[in-house]
């Protein structure tokens, strides 16, 4: 039998891409300037991502639940990160905090090389079944600790965290290469600063200091 409300489900109408495009003015108006970035969010269906409740408001620029305590991140937010991480095609990067796997696809988007880690088992199974994930072959899911990253794969050009960190986890700045990039929300558990920490030795490290976010905390190791 036909599910016509899976078919549905998958369907990207002019509606919902003229909604997209209208999200894209908005982050725009908001002061993301990377036309690259603007464009993979034009280009992916957010609301396949989302349970078919929320279809009608996908393209509103807020957070919206998908389980497990965890959130799809405001496009915003996604656009932000990405934009501060400066992503060029085919360099390696490690995610932690795979969610709904949006923020991943749009790295997908840029042609980055991406590792992405993801703690909830629920979600990594949600998320290995999503067939929109099969249009980026460059990404490789894995279930895990995020605390841990991934050191069999390391050395990484950039490491994004979207999730809140008490602090920047040592053991992802070991993992990173000299010249690369790490953006981690860093702070308490209701408001977080936006980081960015450039690997400037083997021990040496810079950090910049940007505007406030809320994000769900990072939590240690992983949950069946």
């Amino acid at each position: 039998m036909v599910n016509f409300a899976a078919m549905r489900r998958y369907d990207d109408s002019y509606k919902q891409k003229g909604l997209r495009k209208q999200l894209v003015d908005t982050l725009r108006q908001k002061g993301i300037t990377d036309e690259n970035v603007l464009a993979a969010i034009n280009n992916i269906p957010r609301h396949y991502f989302l349970d078919t409740a929320f279809e009608g408001i996908a393209y509103e620029d807020r957070a919206f639940p998908i389980g497990e305590g965890q959130t799809i991140s405001q496009p915003y937010t996604v656009a932000y990160q990405t934009q501060l991480l400066e992503v060029k095609p085919f360099e390696k990067v490690l995610e932690i905090g795979t969610g709904s796997a949006y923020q991943a696809c749009v790295l997908g988007e840029l042609k980055a090389n991406l590792f992405t880690i993801e703690r909830q088992k629920k979600l990594f199974d949600q998320v290995k079944q999503f067939p929109f994930k099969s249009r980026y072959p460059t990404i490789r899911f894995f279930y895990g600790d995020g605390y841990e990253g991934l050191p069999t794969f390391a050395p990484f050009d950039k490491v994004l965290i979207t999730a809140a960190a008490p602090q920047t986890p040592p053991k992802l700045l070991q993992q990173m290469k000299i010249g690369g990039k790490m953006v981690v929300p860093v702070g308490g558990s209701e408001i977080q600063r936006m980081i960015r920490i450039t690997k400037t030795g083997d021990n040496d490290y810079e950090q910049e200091t940007f505007d406030n976010f809320s994000f769900v905390p990072m939590l240690s190791g992983k949950r069946s």
